[in-house]
């Protein structure tokens, strides 16, 4: 469905504490500046970032169609049609919607990812790009995206195993850098470990992949848990 902008002008108190905690992205001093953020420093980790969610995803021939969940301003979103893709954005911020639909001309939904408006097998795909980390009850997550993806289940995750891990945590001491208080992160191990618990009975496989590796370093990616960022695909085999 297309969102109009008037939907996204005023922000219910309610939801500012969706999952009973404060979250950067109901905070227009944030998401106003979040594309600026892109065009920045981060520029280069998106490039890497893109490489390694085009590999794994585009190794399922049979993904066609996705549902990116946490789409924010459509930063990936708008990028899933280069290789050949035809996205949906989903997201539970009116803030980071009010500007994706100025930046995408896909369809738009706003909803909670731990319950997505939409019939069984929906989508070819689901994706989460630096988004699953701030879902409190990840499992349901899980299970919600696998009834909705008829194929697989994308994740681009900012990696546990990472320095910068250390460096965020210091800069929230003193109160500089709100974007990852309320996240957890994960490393490959420890998120397979969740997709086990959510996908109990269930045929899959799965692959990943990390970056975010130092502009010094000899490879910018590798099958090693270890870099700011993995990519990790849920390949379902139990579907026709």
């Amino acid at each position: 469905m297309e969102l109009e902008k008037k939907n996204f002008e005023l922000l219910p108190d309610a939801q500012k504490n969706w999952q009973n905690r404060p979250e950067w992205f109901f905070n227009r001093a944030h998401t106003d500046t979040y594309e600026l953020w892109y065009e920045g420093r981060y520029k280069r980790a998106e490039v890497w970032q893109k490489k390694v969610m085009e590999q794994l995803v585009s190794k399922d021939k049979r993904v066609k169609t996705l549902l990116e969940f946490g789409c924010g301003t459509t930063r990936f979103t708008r990028w899933w049609k280069e290789i050949g893709i035809k996205a949906t954005g989903g997201d539970i911020s009116p803030l980071m919607l009010s500007q994706a639909i100025h930046l995408f001309d896909g369809d738009l939904v706003m909803a909670d990812s731990h319950y997505m408006p939409f019939k069984d097998h929906t989508f070819d795909s689901l994706a989460f790009i630096t988004t699953f980390e701030y879902y409190k009850d990840p499992v349901k997550v899980i299970r919600e995206s696998a009834r909705v993806a008829k194929y697989g289940i994308a994740m681009g995750m900012m990696n546990r195993n990472s320095p910068k891990v250390l460096r965020r945590r210091v800069q929230q001491a003193f109160g500089k850098n709100p974007f990852y208080v309320t996240a957890t992160f994960y490393t490959p191990a420890t998120l397979i470990k969740i997709i086990e618990e959510a996908l109990e009975g269930r045929d899959y496989t799965i692959e990943w992949s990390c970056t975010g590796l130092p502009k010094w370093f000899p490879v910018q990616q590798w099958s090693v848990p270890y870099g700011d960022f993995f990519g990790l695909y849920v390949k379902l085999n139990d579907v026709e």
